[in-house]
């Protein structure tokens, strides 16, 4: 408790440095309001993705069948489908960004962020069905999906974020923004273990699963239209 209590005071110092020291340009001032936005939607993902070694992990302990190709397996085993599915993935996701951008069809950094939100959301959607069937082991396939659409919402925001943060942040504070930045990995850790104390709080663990869905989603809505309205704002007066 004492650690995210001064993790906390730390982010909020930051923060506070960062919006109400003088010295700012109009612009910049605007540029630094749109980090913190960012800086929000990381951390909600992070709470989520981060799941991966408590709750999604107690759910392959449980309630998962592991097996494959009739040969038994760790539960901890499903923990390096996320590595697996980055070394797969980044290299298409590179070349995707690549084509998209020549064709002048790449999505908008808010777009990126919201659908990064809404994959990690799916994640916990998907395991919705199997955890309603209580009493019989899932598919190692329904938390390999899981797996797999956490990682192309990481693919969509950890890069992407550290891409926004050199273009946003004023130069003088370049370097410190992209210290600052990792602050989101923080404090979406600390709140992926509050929200992993919870487990045991819900005799149903599908309207665990649920409620990490719908609040994923819905934040990923609201952040993608603040994004836009304060990219609206720079553009207009760039």
């Amino acid at each position: 408790d004492a650690a995210g209590v001064m993790l906390l005071g730390i982010i909020f110092g930051f923060f506070g440095w960062l919006y109400l020291s003088g010295g700012w340009t109009p612009d910049e001032r605007k540029r630094l309001y749109m980090i913190g936005v960012l800086f929000l939607a990381a951390s909600i993902f992070w709470s989520l993705f981060e799941q991966a070694g408590s709750t999604l992990n107690l759910f392959a302990r449980d309630s998962t069948r592991n097996t494959a190709f009739g040969m038994g397996f760790p539960s901890s085993w499903f923990q390096s489908m996320n590595s697996m599915f980055l070394i797969l993935f980044a290299p298409v996701m590179a070349w995707v960004w690549i084509r998209l951008s020549a064709a002048g069809q790449e999505p908008s950094t808010p777009m990126k962020f919201a659908f990064g939100l809404v994959f990690a959301g799916l994640g916990f959607a998907i395991l919705v069905p199997p955890a309603q069937a209580e009493g019989q082991l899932a598919s190692p396939l329904w938390l390999t999906s899981t797996y797999f659409l956490h990682t192309i919402g990481e693919l969509l925001i950890s890069p992407v974020g550290l891409s926004a943060m050199t273009v946003l942040a004023p130069a003088r504070i370049g370097g410190l923004m992209m210290g600052g930045w990792f602050l989101a990995t923080s404090i979406g850790n600390k709140l992926s273990g509050v929200l992993a104390s919870l487990w045991d709080t819900y005799d149903h663990k599908a309207n665990f699963f649920l409620v990490n869905f719908a609040a994923c989603t819905v934040a990923g809505l609201i952040i993608f239209a603040m994004i836009k309205w304060l990219r609206g704002i720079i553009n207009k007066h760039a």
